[in-house]
């Protein structure tokens, strides 16, 4: 059964000791872990926020094409900054938020290989590497932050990592100026010569969730559940009420509230795979997924939460758009492709059709900030053991510039002492703050990418 085990293992020690933190329910096909509860926690251990057995998550979401910077970056220091207009949509998690100013990654820069600007900017985003300027099969870049995160606490979960995305992409070819694919479309690298593509089909990270890889449903097998709208819970239904019947009240309550979480995600993956619009002018996608760019964000936001929440994994990274992406946004009436309006020299029409889909990718962020503040988590909520970097490898699109990234920091996870805009001195490595957050979550390297050593200021008033 790997690191899992199944619910009678569980079970059998539930009255005399405690339940497997690494239980899951099991059924035909499919394979439910749980969310932690006070049975899992032995009988001695010490008082609830004492007992130190909530992990810590880490987590990268990247945009693409970075921003209009007047109206992302705060004018004021310290606890007293205001919102700009595209960070207003986070007024709500003022406390569970660190804004950095003046974060560089000169390995995003050209270095003498001139053209290929949004290549480097995600090929750098998570590495701090210059990658080699090749549309071949020669690629070479270096380990992202995330994982050696994974490779370090990756072995306590089912996953060591997740990958998620939104737009389709090839990870072979030229994609900019003589940047191969897999530079553009992957921020996570396994290896200087592997990336790890991002899933972006909500259907499919379900599946890979939820599905029992012992006992994998076929084809024809899931197809009839899907038909049948059967969700996962209906496999394990014996095994989840013989839990919720071995648990206390408080355990009932937030098991219940995790399988109506879990049912809402999986009857959402089905209204896009069954009622989606042949006709839709953006169904140029695959069946499953969303037509609805923030339908589709969201899913793969929750898909992230269950994921944390579980902890099927500790580490996750979501591209919220290829690098030099060209989606259009026509829910918020813009129509003009991303990366071709971003060079805008100077249009006041394209800059402030910029700064709309710039605050609409943060307004998709802050669902996911809502949806880990909503979890109760150990002696807290689950935002308060994650960290959750969001950003871009460009800083000012129209002139692809590589220092002063937009830089968001979320959640309390590792002590960070949130609320706050800090300014750092012009080209601070970026990769200072992931040596930051590795040593936050146990993981005490002293070299990344171009890191030059640890931040300062993330936990100080």
């Amino acid at each position: 059964m790997g690191a899992y085990g199944s619910l009678w293992r569980g079970l059998s020690v539930v009255s005399g000791k405690h339940l497997d933190r690494r239980l899951f329910l099991r059924g035909a096909g499919a394979a439910v872990a749980l969310p932690y509860l006070d049975a899992m926690r032995p009988a001695f251990a010490a008082p609830r926020g004492l007992a130190g057995d909530t992990p810590t998550r880490l987590a990268f979401v990247y945009v693409p094409n970075g921003v209009i910077q007047e109206a992302w970056t705060p004018a004021e220091e310290g606890r007293s900054f205001e919102f700009t207009r595209i960070l207003e949509p986070l007024r709500t998690h003022r406390d569970d938020l660190l804004v950095l100013s003046g974060l560089t990654h000169n390995t995003g820069r050209a270095l003498g290989d001139g053209a290929g600007d949004h290549a480097r900017a995600a090929a750098s985003f998570l590495t701090g590497i210059h990658p080699k300027k090749t549309s071949g099969a020669d690629i070479r870049l270096g380990v992202s932050v995330d994982q050696v995160a994974a490779n370090a606490v990756g072995g306590s979960t089912r996953f060591a990592s997740i990958e998620l995305g939104i737009e389709p992409g090839r990870l072979a070819g030229n994609c900019d100026s003589g940047y191969s694919c897999a530079y553009s479309n992957s921020i996570s690298w396994r290896s200087e010569k592997t990336p790890n593509p991002p899933e972006i089909d909500p259907s499919l990270v379900f599946e890979r969730m939820f599905g029992d890889a012992e006992e994998p449903l076929d084809n024809a097998a899931r197809a009839r559940r899907m038909s049948r709208r059967r969700s996962v819970l209906d496999h394990v239904l014996d095994d989840a009420n013989r839990l919720l019947g071995s648990v206390g009240p408080t355990d009932r309550q937030k098991l219940d509230e995790y399988f109506s979480s879990l049912r809402d995600v999986e009857r959402r993956i089905e209204a896009e795979r069954s009622g989606q619009d042949a006709e839709s002018p953006r169904m140029a996608r695959p069946r499953g997924i969303p037509a609805s760019y923030s339908a589709h964000t969201r899913l793969m936001f929750d898909l992230m939460t269950l994921a944390f929440r579980t902890n099927m994994t500790r580490v996750a990274t979501f591209m919220m758009g290829r690098e030099g992406s060209n989606l259009t946004y026509p829910e918020i009436e813009v129509n003009r492709a991303h990366h071709g309006m971003t060079h805008h020299r100077g249009d006041p029409t394209k800059i402030e059709d910029i700064t709309k889909v710039n605050a609409y990718h943060v307004r998709q962020f802050a669902h996911f900030l809502d949806s880990l503040g909503s979890v109760e988590d150990g002696d807290g909520r689950l935002l308060d053991h994650t960290m959750v970097v969001y950003g871009s490898g460009i800083g000012d699109g129209n002139r692809h510039t590589h220092h002063d990234l937009p830089v968001v920091v979320a959640g309390r996870g590792g002590s960070l002492h949130a609320g706050r805009h800090v300014r750092y001195a012009p080209e601070t490595p970026m990769n200072n703050l992931y040596l930051s957050l590795l040593h936050r979550v146990g993981v005490r390297t002293e070299t990344l990418g171009d890191g030059t050593g640890r931040l300062e200021h993330l936990s100080e008033i």
